[in-house]
């Protein structure tokens, strides 16, 4: 299918082929008939991306910080792998469109093939011949509906929450600022219900728009005696609420916004302009109220909403988002609004990016603009694009399912390209885009949104996992299925269902003596495989010890998807095996009980926590992962004690080691192994011995569920 695609690096716009996305649980393919470009927001992306590195540093102070901090934390090679990565990857445009329903993911049932539908979403409603969407960011539509019209969806439910947020009455007035796309969908929809509108710009061409279609009065910001006007036209009262929705850096607006308010008065954000405002003369003596409007309302940002479907009960949440776009649809059915004038400009999909250059050099006055698609076109749901010729069989020919940031960052760069031995062959993950990129920076054959292209192919004897923790159980057993050699990334798996039918799975393979030579199972425990640590476990040597990993994990908030328990299995789970490995590796044999506790918080997460393990050979750990801690600490902290001899690691960047001499090693770069674990694993699959014990993966799984248990019941947990 083909997709409007920008680079960070330089801003080179493409309309170009890539794998259709993958239709997930809970979502919807759709075929576009149009999408809408954000000339605010996407123009605003666009511009930064043309701009050079300083240009852009300037534009985004926020990433560069960022970018600093990981140079400080983990040296300049994961640094330049970091914004590389970032720079240089196809980043989808859009986030409005409206178009066709073509398939249906698993548990949806209120939509079906052939279905009108209105879509929303940033990274979802894309410019792009297909997309996939989650059900409560998706509406259907009249078979009769304007699709055009339809495809104004996502601004038309941004602009219907800023009114909800003024909470205005019949015949009462609001004044709205900047009046842009979506200053004129506010005001059409306010002028629909019955409110008094002013409309308020620093340009003349919308402030006369304005006055033709929804504006009781249309001022621009310059004219003379400006509040004296208002001030009139509302019988000396001021307006009853404020909405702005413009984009400035300027403090004008917040504080012209407070001028022309009434006393006790709303005013509404719903551009980007600073709030920062001048206390004197308006905003303290008339007790004014600032209310952020977010985005196409309640549910925006809520992973259970967004992407699980999980709906909020009417009687409790009257407006969401998805009420949000439904009820502005039924405005555009009903004629209640009329939006025919916004659209000033239409351009075929194949010809986006002449759309952009207007926008970022404004050659041309501009509103509303439109990508129409063909919708007579026959596009295949499921496609492998062939990035270069095939290649003959090697002794290693790898498929990668999921390749997101860490999957790029380190272990990708690691897999050796000059090595004849090792040919990567196909690549997919959910986004087309991510596919098409990561199979072109990294060498790939193909890139596809087919699992069967990977699974299937008899070319590919070795499966990199690296999706999301949720299905790394069910892609283990369908690799082990087809006979490949299996890295996936921690966790195994999530619940042990899923670890005892791995099991079952590959005892079923070892039982197959020739099979169970070649085939090899590989989870990324990678910090075993850090320099600092082979050298730590060579001078501190074998047998009974006492050790203390000290993890300052940091906050990450409940409503991200590590933290939800059916797709991320929250941070004991989805990072914690990390560090149980990690002892379990050192003292060289296995846990037999578990014993923790952890901080109470309110959403359960059990993410600071005090964990005791003992060991099989009478060897006892602490791991100690803290979620409470700052940032400026450094994030690991290990010491080991043996028989006399001690050894610390610090943040895996310096070692030191006590006992009969003392000696310190400075790394420039912070090492957690993971180039070495991939290049060992990749020599595993040739020499047939496993990389990691299948007892240890199983017991240190296993360990990981019983911190859980022990944190619920507090008792030690046996194994």
């Amino acid at each position: 299918m083909l997709q409007l695609t920008q680079k960070l690096s330089d801003g080179e716009m493409l309309v170009q082929e890539v794998p259709a996305p993958v239709l997930g649980k809970g979502m919807v393919l759709v075929k576009n008939h149009y999408s809408l470009i954000s000339a605010g927001t996407e123009g605003s992306t666009a511009n930064t991306a043309r701009k050079g590195l300083i240009g852009k540093a300037k534009e985004r102070p926020q990433q560069v910080k960022q970018v600093l901090d990981v140079l400080i934390e983990q040296g300049p090679v994961q640094t330049y792998r970091a914004v590389t990565k970032k720079l240089e990857a196809y980043s989808p445009m859009g986030y409005s469109s409206a178009g066709e329903v073509i398939a249906v993911g698993d548990g949806v049932s209120q939509f079906s093939i052939g279905d009108y539908v209105a879509c929303a979403g940033v990274g979802y409603a894309s410019h792009a011949e297909i997309v996939a969407i989650p059900v409560n960011l998706c509406v259907r539509l009249s078979s009769q509906a304007n699709l055009k019209y339809a495809a104004y969806n996502t601004l038309g439910a941004i602009a219907m929450q800023s009114i909800r947020q003024a909470d205005l009455r019949l015949g009462e007035t609001c004044a709205v600022i900047g009046l842009g796309l979506l200053g004129q969908l506010t005001g059409l929809i306010l002028n629909a219900s019955g409110v008094n509108v002013i409309g308020i710009d620093i340009h003349q061409s919308p402030v006369l728009l304005a006055k033709d279609h929804f504006a009781a009065l249309a001022l621009q910001r310059n004219t003379p005696g400006i509040e004296k006007r208002i001030e009139e036209y509302t019988g000396e009262l001021g307006v009853d609420a404020v909405i702005i929705a413009a984009a400035t850096n300027s403090i004008d607006p917040v504080n012209f916004a407070g001028a022309i308010a009434r006393k006790k008065g709303k005013v509404i954000i719903l551009g980007a302009v600073p709030t920062g405002f001048e206390r004197d003369p308006y905003w303290y003596k008339k007790e004014l109220e600032l209310k952020m409007s977010c985005s196409y309302g309640p549910g925006r940002y809520d992973l259970n909403y967004e992407e699980k479907g999980i709906d909020y009960p009417a009687a409790y949440v009257r407006w969401t988002e998805k009420r949000n776009m439904e009820a502005f649809q039924q405005l555009l059915v009903d004629n209640r609004i009329n939006i025919d004038y916004l659209t000033t400009h239409e351009f075929d999909l194949e010809d986006a990016p002449k759309a952009y250059d207007m926008i970022v050099n404004k050659t041309e006055p501009y509103m509303g603009i439109v990508l129409k698609y063909n919708k007579e076109k026959q596009i295949r749901l499921q496609n492998k694009i062939m990035i270069s010729g095939s290649r003959p069989s090697s002794k290693i020919n790898i498929g990668f399912i999921g390749a997101g940031s860490y999957a790029q960052g380190n272990l990708l760069p690691n897999i050796p390209k000059s090595n004849s031995d090792v040919v990567c062959r196909g690549v997919l993950t959910n986004s087309g885009t991510t596919s098409k990129r990561v199979a072109e920076r990294f060498q790939f054959e193909f890139c596809t949104s087919n699992e069967k292209d990977i699974l299937e192919n008899k070319d590919i004897n070795t499966l990199f996992i690296a999706t999301r923790h949720d299905s790394h159980a069910e892609y283990v057993l369908k690799g082990l299925e087809f006979g490949k050699h299996i890295f996936v990334e921690k966790p195994l798996c999530l619940i042990a269902e899923e670890l005892e039918q791995i099991i079952t799975a590959y005892t079923r393979v070892e039982t197959n003596s020739a099979q169970f030579l070649r085939t090899q199972l590989m989870v990324g425990f990678n910090r075993r495989f850090s320099s600092l640590s082979t050298e730590l476990k060579k001078q501190i040597g074998s047998g009974t010890m006492s050790i203390l990993y000290r993890i300052n994990a940091g906050h990450i908030p409940g409503d991200t998807w590590v933290q939800d328990m059916e797709i991320g299995g929250g941070r004991i789970i989805g990072e914690a095996c990390h560090f149980i490995d990690y002892l379990t590796w050192l003292n060289g044999s296995l846990p037999v009980s578990v014993f923790a506790s952890a901080l109470p918080d309110s959403g359960g997460r059990n993410d600071t926590v005090n964990i005791n393990i003992a060991f099989e050979n009478g060897s006892t750990g602490v791991i100690a992962y803290y979620a409470n801690g700052p940032r400026s600490m450094p994030k690991e902290y290990i010491e080991v004690f043996h028989n006399g001899s001690s050894g610390v690691i610090n943040n895996f960047k310096e070692l030191s080691l006590f006992g009969k001499s003392k000696r310190k090693r400075k790394l420039l770069n912070l090492d957690k192994g993971q180039k070495t674990m991939v290049e060992q694993f990749l020599n595993s699959i040739q020499t047939g011995t496993p990389l990691i014990p299948f007892e240890e993966i199983v017991s240190v799984t296993k360990a990981t569920f019983a911190v859980l248990e022990s944190i619920k019941t507090g008792q030690v947990i046996k194994l």
